[in-house]
Parts: C-alpha cells; sequence; structure tokens
C-alpha cells in the first residue's frame, strides 16, 4: 500500500541543506576550527562484564519512546524548538545505542517560528505496523497532533498529518489490524483543579489517516482523583495475559514525577489502577543522598524476544542537594518485574541504580559516538555535512553555515533570544555536568556590537556568550551572561591584540563555570568560578539541557 512518505530523491535532509551556503554580502563568516569535547559525571560508578551503566543516553535526551522490530529496538526523544528535531535510534542490546535519524530534518515539515526553546514537538511516540513506521507526536503552538510516517527508520520521514483532537501526548496502540490513539485531553467534566487531566481513546485509521468512531474517557485525573492527581499524561496501552494495561506518567514532570499503571479486560475500559502504585518513583526519597538519581517517569515498557520486559523512562541527576541539573533530562533503563498480574519497574523506596545487569539480548559493539558513560570527541569539521548530533534553534529557513576547509564558516544570524528569527547557532548537547568545550575561531569584529564565539543556551532568555566582539571601538575577548532575563549582562572582558586565532575554552564543573582563552600559545582564564545555575532546568525552566556550540551575531546598526 503506498504511504505518504517521501523519496530520497526529492527532498534533501537539512542538516545536508544547512550545510549548503549563501555567501553574505554584508561580512565575511566567523571561521570556527575543529570543535572538542570531554565530559564525566559526578558519580563514580565502575561497569562490570555483564553490566551496563544508567543513564542509556546521557544529557538532554527526555521522554523516551522505545519499540522493537525483530532484534532491532528504536527509540526516539523530545526535541522541542531544537532543528533538526525528534532523534531516532537504534539498538539491539537495549544499552548501547547509535542515532540513525532526525525524524523532523526539513523546513517543510514544521515551522518553529516565534517558538521558545521548551515549546514545539515533545512526547514523541514511536511505533510499527505493516511495513511502515510511525511517529505520534504533538506540537501545540503549530497545529495540534500530527502522525509521521517511514518506511526507513533512518528516513526519510513524511510531512505531518494533522489529528483532529486535542491535548498531547498520543501514542498509537496496534490491535490486529486496527489502530487506537490514547492521549492527554481535557476531561469531561469541568477541570476540579489545576493540573486535572484525563487520558481518552479513539481509532485512528492508518489507510486513510484519519479518526474515527467515539472517543473514550479512559482515565479522569489520574489514580484517585480524590487526592487531585496532576497531569496524567504520555499514556501507553499494551496487552498481556487476557488484560490491557495502562501505563501514564502523573505528578507532573519534577520532583513528584511517577508512573502508573492501570489495567482492564475491555480496551475501553473500565480500567482499575494498581494497589501498589506508582511503580516507579523517587520522590520519597531523600534528595540530598549521594549521586541521586530524580525526578522518574514517563516509562515505556517493551518485550524482548526472549520475553523479558524493560521500560525506558527519563529521570534527572543534580549536581547538588537543591535540584540543579543543567543538561536536562535523561533516558534511563530499568527491568520490569510481574508480579500477580502487575508490572512494577521498581519497588518504591529503592533508588534507581547507576549499574546493573545487562538485558538478556545478543552482545553488541558499542557505537562509534557513545551515549552513556564517560566519553569524549572531536569534530573537525572535514565531512560534507555536520553529524546529526548537531542541532539549532528554530527551523532555518534558508542556510546559515558551510563547511569549507576543515573549518565550520558561520554567517550572522538573528541574535539570541529573538524569537522571529533563527540564530547563527549550531551547538551539541552537553551531556555531563563535568564538561569542557573548546574550539579555535578566527574572527575580527568589524563593528562594535559584532561577536562570534561559543554559546551555552539552555533558552532564550538563560544563556551565555563567550567570545571576540568590540567594545568602544576595541577588539575584545568578552562573557555576557543572561539569567532568565531579555538583556545581556556583561561579566568580564580583556583586550585582544591578534589577528590570528583565539581559542576559546569553556569548562564546567557542576554549578560553575570557568572560560579560558588561548593567544599564540599563551592560555589566559578571563573568568572562573562562574554561577553555572543559570543554565539550571530549576532556574531556567522549561523542558531541555543546555546546548553548546559555535555562534555568531552581527547587529544591523
Amino acid at each position: 500500500m503506498a504511504r505518504r512518505t517521501l523519496r530520497l530523491s526529492a527532498l534533501m535532509p537539512s542538516i545536508l541543506s544547512l550545510s549548503l551556503f549563501a555567501a553574505s554580502a554584508h561580512a565575511a563568516p566567523a571561521r570556527f576550527e575543529r570543535f572538542t569535547y570531554k565530559g564525566h559525571s559526578t558519580e563514580k560508578v565502575v561497569v562490570k562484564p555483564g553490566e551496563y551503566r544508567n543513564p542509556i543516553l546521557t544529557g538532554y535526551y527526555p521522554d523516551p519512546s522505545v519499540t522493537r522490530v525483530g532484534d532491532d529496538y528504536y527509540l526516539v526523544n523530545s526535541s522541542f524548538a531544537h532543528y533538526p528535531g525528534l532523534p531516532i535510534f537504534r539498538s539491539k542490546d537495549l544499552v548501547n545505542w547509535t542515532q540513525i535519524a532526525n525524524a523532523i530534518d526539513r523546513p517543510e515539515q514544521l515551522n518553529f517560528d516565534g517558538r521558545r526553546t521548551s515549546q514545539a514537538v515533545f512526547a514523541p511516540d514511536i511505533s510499527y505496523h505493516d511495513g511502515t513506521f510511525y511517529i505520534v507526536n504533538t506540537c501545540v503552538e503549530c497545529k495540534g497532533n500530527f502522525v509521521i510516517t517511514a518506511r526507513d527508520p533512518a528516513g526519510p520521514w513524511s510531512n505531518p498529518i494533522w489529528l483532529p483532537f486535542e491535548g498531547i501526548d498520543p501514542s498509537i496502540y496496534w490491535e490486529g489490524d486496527k489502530a487506537y490513539i490514547v492521549n492527554n485531553r481535557a476531561p469531561d467534566e469541568a477541570p476540579r483543579y489545576d493540573g486535572h487531566r484525563a487520558i481518552w481513546i479513539q481509532e485512528y485509521d492508518w489507510r486513510t489517516d484519519k479518526m474515527v468512531g467515539e472517543s473514550t474517557q479512559l482515565i479522569n485525573g489520574g489514580v484517585d482523583i480524590a487526592r487531585k492527581p496532576v497531569w496524567i499524561e504520555g499514556p501507553h496501552i499494551f496487552r498481556k495475559d487476557g488484560y490491557y494495561y495502562l501505563t501514564a506518567a502523573e505528578g507532573g514532570t519534577s520532583v513528584n514525577h511517577s508512573q502508573v499503571v492501570f489495567r482492564a479486560k475491555a480496551l475501553r475500559g473500565p480500567y482499575i489502577p494498581f494497589e501498589g502504585n506508582p511503580i516507579l518513583t523517587q520522590r520519597d526519597l531523600d534528595p540530598a543522598r549521594p549521586d541521586m538519581i530524580g525526578s522518574a517517569g514517563h516509562a515505556e515498557l517493551v518485550q524482548t524476544q526472549n520475553g523479558d520486559w524493560w521500560a525506558t523512562f527519563l529521570a534527572v541527576r543534580p549536581y547538588d542537594g537543591d535540584d540543579h541539573y543543567n543538561i536536562g533530562r535523561e533516558t534511563f533503563l530499568l527491568p520490569v518485574e510481574w508480579k500477580d498480574g502487575w508490572p512494577i519497574i521498581l519497588p518504591r523506596g529503592q533508588a534507581i541504580p547507576h549499574v546493573l545487569k545487562a538485558p538478556n539480548l545478543p552482545a553488541q559493539a558499542k557505537p562509534i559516538l557513545p551515549t552513556s558513560g564517560d566519553f569524549a570527541y572531536i569534530e573537525e569539521f572535514d565531512g560534507a555535512a555536520l553529524p546529526m548530533e548537531w542541532v539549532g534553534i528554530r527551523t532555518p529557513q534558508k542556510p546559515f553555515y558551510h563547511l569549507t576547509g576543515g573549518a565550520l564558516a558561520l554567517e550572522s544570524g538573528a541574535s539570541l533570544g529573538d524569537l522571529n528569527g533563527v540564530p547563527a547557532f549550531i551547538g551539541r548537547r552537553q551531556q555531563h555536568s563535568n564538561a569542557t568545550f573548546s574550539t579555535t575561531l578566527r574572527y575580527t569584529p568589524a563593528k562594535d556590537g559584532d561577536r562570534a564565539g561559543l554559546a551555552a543556551v539552555q533558552s532564550d532568555r538563560s544563556n551565555l556568550f563567550f567570545g571576540l566582539t568590540r567594545i568602544a571601538g576595541k577588539p575584545v575577548v568578552a562573557l555576557y551572561t543572561r539569567d532568565t532575563a531579555d538583556a545581556d549582562t556583561l561579566v568580564a572582558s580583556a583586550p585582544v591584540a591578534t589577528s590570528g586565532p583565539v581559542t576559546l575554552t569553556i569548562r564546567a564543573t557542576g554549578g560553575t563555570i570557568a572560560f579560558d582563552y588561548g593567544v599564540d600559545g599563551t592560555i589566559k582564564t578571563l573568568k572562573a568560578d562562574v554561577d553555572a545555575t543559570l543554565l539550571s532546568t530549576k532556574k531556567a525552566g522549561g523542558f531541555v539541557g543546555t546546548v553548546v556550540g559555535p555562534y555568531h551575531y552581527m547587529p544591523a546598526n
């Protein structure tokens, strides 16, 4: 049957189109040579043979959805207003993952104009049926809920097929040749309290891409509406031993996050909650415990080809006892135990382990770019295009960089925080609390306010810039920060008397950052012990992690 997937010959992935260059008549681009990253976690753990380490995807990879097709596992994460978006990973063992695509990789698919970093696409669900992969997702500020499809999970993925129902967090349940979409919607009554939501189901005709039949409310509020549970969301349905199981997150995505489960004999209910709910949470544990993992929830269960059950879910690793973390929500993995007909991801009162026995699956070689544990990498900018791990902010409608001669040539774009434009910023996720980023820059600011260097961006109002600029007619290396603000604050600057390359290094250590610059073989520290909590989710808000990379901006006047 013909699907609405797109031919590679017809459309080029946007990460390739970004690497095509439209020369600017206004100024020479900033030239970045080599980008290096080295990161290590705050916790010290030893992983023995036959074990794996949590998280399985470090850094800003939230809201994991997982599915199995034969012996292969596929996982997709939220990406909000970062572009390209919806990263897709493949694995044979549920532990070692390789990114194979960004499902949103062409400007025509979704337009994120005006969207803040924590808006746009979130909570995707990936599934497979009859030779086609499906991602059902939400972009509230676009047109709501949508489906995209692909014959090959590595792409290309279709343009969105918009769906006419309210709410967020849709997922598809397949039963035989029928499909049903279950999602978070408003309850069938006036909300009783802030955060009062419900879970609904409706049939989806995948042949015509239409919603058909009646919608049925399955869960009102959560496990016990008398307790005013908030934000029942991220639902998934599966069938086992004559029961339909519905799992969902409850309690909001912060410290009270949890996963709960219900079951029913019929698809449309009634659904009875498990008396032992929640089946996963960390909210009852001491937040000051060493090497804590918190805010766990948004899980999806998957059964291996051997019959075992596992769950992927999100959680966070704060670098202090006050719930500060700059790297966003991460993807974790735990085995699922079945007890008296109910799944349990982790008994209440138990802390999520950093290391545990690996799934009973065929051994797989570690990926070229690790996604777990401590690691480092170097980007030489010598390929035909940037690797798919690089992301920017909002959807670019025209190219703003190209790769040439072992360098990234970056044109000017919108300023950080300008929601009506796309900044000339392309970066990588900060994946460890302790991390070092470095690049070598060739750039001469032509006028006051011109700037090029490294930006660390948590949100449009919480970010920093470290690099070359001109102040009062003189070239300087400078550090500017923006702490939930609409304007920059100059933290430090120093004159730079050179037309040659300058090496910029950002050293993050938990809640502090240091900034080094090197000129003619001499390395100096511009500023140390800068408060890094401005890049934390707790201060900045939102749902993303910090992204760090090259940035260039030239004001119009």
